[in-house]
């Protein structure tokens, strides 16, 4: 018998068969800790109020979201959006440029225009110059630089969004990106959340919204980025393990026991929960338990399935850079993310960069080594990502964003680094109905702030709800007051 069909002799002793009220217990905890909280958020917990009815607003142009998400703050400057007066200005202060008044206001105080230098005391910050080239690239012609050469092959796919800001120059901002609001206004749900929220899933036997990836530190926000707060717990992303031996903790079947047997279980814990329901038929948790525990078993058939990435091609692992220790680990959960929405998960979360702390790409100093690494783990994978889409269909229906909290500032600190930069940054999507080969916004010539189309965050999050076909507006919970700006709105120029 195969190790699936498989955990352990089975057992006889009348021991183990438990009362009524025991078995109603250890079925339950038997699923354990993220598995267990994994079926129940999705019907037991009730959320704050009645949930929409699961179908679009209006005509969707995508099916599902992949939503990549650099943690540390990506340096605009080096990636997406080229800046050539930075090396022309290069070790100049402000006040030599012709933006020297306006970086010098009161505004950017947290900017830290001034610096301290020990050799000469507090010092004023100069232009630092760009630390890779820039190349044209596709049909397009949009630049891209050269740490990104395996997504500038689907660079007419991508579109740029040059002109982002957000009100938080910590990385406070890592959660104020997921969610809208800034970490002193509370906890709030977040953008993958608000999409489980609205629609109803695609696959009956997967969660619709995933994390991949090991989340924010607890400093910026934590699992937070991947919560539902009040619009209640079974709307939370579920975390995932690439591991199909591991890939949701407890999600197996206790040691010992058959699957089978744990099928008939499920099958006994049916009929004794039914025959409470009809004595209790007013009861919808009780009904809502049953469909979780019929839930769990369909899960432990599915998800370990999904993440088994050994039944892709050799040449399919090895174009998401499995067979490279760099690639390897972004690479799987890029994998799994296609096999994921391949099969109907609504949003795949992914992170990249937590390191415990702000993030991995947080680059105050040394930023030319640390990108160029960081880089090579994600490039590759998310350029085979798309193309794989693409070669599959599925990138119309499927809108990938790959997004940061904020830039860097193009004045150097540390002497190789630079510091927050919330005032203009770069993102972009590709796929589920996007305009591909553009860039939308811009900021002024030394990257400093966002000067045409300035949009802050949830403008992407109404883009992404309206390309699902959702309005933000009508879904708005009773008794929870938002402020205008906390629904966005919609970037028209960029859709299709």
């Amino acid at each position: 018998m195969s190790a699936q069909h498989r955990h352990g002799p089975a057992s006889t002793n009348p021991d183990r068969l438990p009362s009524r009220r025991g078995f109603l217990r250890d079925a339950g905890l038997g699923l354990g800790g993220v598995a267990l909280s994994a079926i129940l958020k999705r019907d037991l917990f009730a959320a704050a109020s009645s949930p929409p009815d699961g179908r679009p607003h209006f005509a969707p142009k995508a099916k599902s979201v992949i939503w990549l998400f650099m943690i540390g703050g990506a340096s605009h400057v080096e990636s997406f959006d080229p800046k050539p007066a930075l090396n022309e200005y290069a070790g100049k202060t402000f006040a030599e440029t012709p933006y020297g008044g306006v970086l010098e206001s009161p505004f950017l105080a947290n900017e830290r225009v001034v610096a301290f230098d020990p050799n000469n005391g507090f010092v004023r910050k100069t232009c630092y110059p760009l630390q890779v080239g820039f190349q044209p690239r596709g049909e397009s012609g949009l630049e891209i630089s050269d740490w990104w050469p395996h997504l500038a092959e689907s660079v007419d796919d991508l579109c740029l969004i040059r002109s982002m800001w957000t009100e938080d120059s910590n990385h406070g901002a890592q959660l104020q990106f997921h969610t809208g609001r800034h970490r002193i206004d509370g906890f709030f749900p977040t953008i993958g959340s608000w999409v489980h929220y609205g629609l109803g899933t695609l696959n009956e036997n997967l969660p619709e919204f995933v994390v991949l990836g090991t989340p924010l530190a607890d400093c910026c926000g934590g699992q937070e980025a991947h919560r539902a707060n009040y619009l209640g717990p079974r709307y939370d992303g579920i975390p995932l393990q690439v591991d199909p031996a591991n890939s949701m903790p407890y999600l197996a079947p206790e040691k010992g026991v058959y699957v089978e047997e744990q099928r008939q279980q499920f099958e006994l814990l049916d009929r004794l929960n039914q025959i409470t329901a009809d004595e209790h038929p007013d009861d919808e948790a009780i009904r809502a338990r049953m469909r979780s525990y019929e839930l769990a078993f369909r899960m432990q058939m599915a998800v370990p399935e999904i993440v088994d990435l050994d039944r892709e091609t050799a040449q399919t692992r090895a174009m998401y850079g499995l067979d490279a220790d760099e690639t390897r680990t972004f690479g799987q959960q890029m994998l799994a993310a296609r096999r994921l929405v391949e099969r109907g998960v609504r949003f795949v979360q992914v992170y990249h960069g937590s390191n415990g702390g702000a993030g991995g790409w947080d680059s105050h100093s040394n930023l030319k080594n640390s990108h160029t690494k960081l880089c090579g783990q994600v490039d590759q994978p998310i350029g085979a990502l798309l193309k794989d889409l693409k070669q599959r269909g599925l990138l119309d229906e499927t809108l990938v964003v790959w997004a940061t909290e904020f830039g860097r500032t193009p004045g150097s600190q540390n002497g190789n680094g630079r510091d927050h930069h919330p005032y203009g940054f770069t993102i972009w999507m590709a796929g589920g109905g996007i305009k591909g080969g553009i860039a939308h916004g811009a900021t002024d010539e030394l990257g400093f702030h966002a000067v045409e189309n300035r949009h802050y965050v949830t403008d992407v999050h109404a883009t992404v709800l309206h390309q699902l076909g959702l309005d933000p507006h009508r879904l708005v919970v009773p008794g929870r007051q938002r402020l205008q700006r906390d629904f966005g709105t919609p970037i028209h120029e960029i859709i299709a």
